[in-house]
């Protein structure tokens, strides 16, 4: 009827996405009349059920190895499962925790070895760190450098394990130590040494990239990265309302401190500084006006700073929240799947699918999973037939 008579057609609130195409479907009424607000909404439920897709596939694959492959293969996805799963197995798991204290053993060491009672001379009486944590960061290093290779090694797709941003960050954790090894012992030899030493001193700083590395073993951490993706446009909007009003309160503050004797503005660019630490309500007192209509200006601009970081934050929470609540939901999800095929087998155990007589049950199985746009069914049994799933029923 609505588009009989507008030429369009809205779901209403409450419809399930995936019912609502599956009445379009049966009326023969194509997609193109839905508006562009609901077919976005679609698109997310169609989203949804091929993540879900792809999270049974990837636990399926996980419960044992196809016989046809060869044997490396075979041994590439065991290394690969041993090294991104932690849940797949105990020593994988302690294999992670292992890692996560490797972390931390490092970012501590790195902190430790610059206070100054901690350190050592050097015959030219330079301080250096103690050799005790040098041989503890060593160690480290090697480890991450192990664990990397291995990972590389195993991955099913190496450009993209290679060009994919945790992997560059722990590039960045080991490639520092390599390059000032090389440069203290082959650099002094092309350069002079006060230019290795610098060198050498740069690139130990970058050793602070290895703290993110933690991002691997948190799911706080790769949900807040997900979510701060997917705000830039309001991270955009809160860097241009401060950027505005820093320009404006600066200048402003300077025309108005030029009459106080003792300013403390010298010019539009150092009263910048001023402007941020005003506008973002952090206040260090090393600069501040000394008129009156300086101090207008300050409060002005305080209150005009927190007005401008309070209105883009609420979109970004509602991002994080967004993401998280959808997280939890396709992992319930993908459990009701799971457990409706548990039902659906034979055995009731997906484990059972590894037994000898039902191994070519499973390779038709995993060939034949998908994600229907009219059901979200996955065919375990021998005979085709369709059965809805409880995610269907939840619908």
């Amino acid at each position: 009827m609505e588009v009989y008579y507008y030429g369009e057609v809205h779901m209403k609130k409450g419809i399930c996405p995936i019912c609502f195409q599956n009445e379009m479907e049966f009326w023969k009424v194509d997609l193109c009349f839905l508006d562009e607000c609901c077919k976005i909404h679609l698109n997310e439920k169609k989203e949804e059920l091929e993540e879900i897709a792809r999270r049974v596939q990837t636990i399926l694959d996980d419960l044992g190895f196809d016989t046809t492959e060869s044997r490396w293969k075979r041994f590439q996805k065991y290394v690969w499962k041993f090294m991104e799963k932690p849940e797949s197995s105990f020593p994988a798991r302690v294999t992670a925790v292992l890692s996560f204290l490797f972390i931390l053993i490092s970012s501590i060491v790195m902190c430790l070895g610059t206070i100054p009672d901690l350190q050592v001379e050097d015959s030219e009486g330079n301080h250096v760190e103690h050799p005790t944590l040098d041989n503890i960061e060593t160690a480290c290093i090697i480890w991450f450098t192990i664990e990397y290779v291995l990972r590389l090694m195993s991955s099913p797709n190496k450009l993209h394990f290679a060009l994919s941003f945790m992997n560059i960050i722990d590039v960045l954790a080991i490639l520092p130590f390599y390059v000032s090894l090389i440069l203290t012992h082959l650099g002094t030899r092309m350069m002079e040494l006060t230019n290795v030493q610098q060198a050498v001193q740069a690139l130990r700083i970058m050793r602070i990239a290895r703290i993110f590395k933690l991002a691997r073993h948190s799911s706080g951490l790769q949900t807040l990265t997900y979510a701060l993706k997917s705000s830039f446009k309001e991270l955009g909007l809160l860097l241009m309302y401060l950027a505005v009003g820093i320009f404006v309160f600066s200048a402003l503050g300077y025309t108005m401190e030029q009459s106080h004797p003792e300013t403390l503005f010298k010019s539009i660019p150092q009263s910048f500084w001023w402007a941020i630490i005003t506008m973002t309500t952090v206040g260090y007192g090393d600069i501040y006006p000394k008129t009156t209509l300086g101090k207008l200006n300050a409060a002005t601009s305080f209150l005009c700073g927190v007005i401008a970081i309070a209105l883009p934050i609420h979109p970004i929470i509602n991002n994080f929240v967004k993401y998280y609540n959808k997280q939890r939901v396709l992992e319930t999800a993908t459990k009701h799947e799971l457990e409706l095929m548990e039902l659906h087998s034979s055995g009731g155990d997906l484990r059972g699918f590894k037994s000898e007589a039902h191994r070519s049950e499973e390779v038709k199985m995993r060939s034949h999973l998908k994600a229907s746009h009219s059901d979200t069914f996955i065919p375990v049994l021998s005979k085709e037939k369709h059965h809805r799933t409880r995610l269907q029923s939840c619908k």
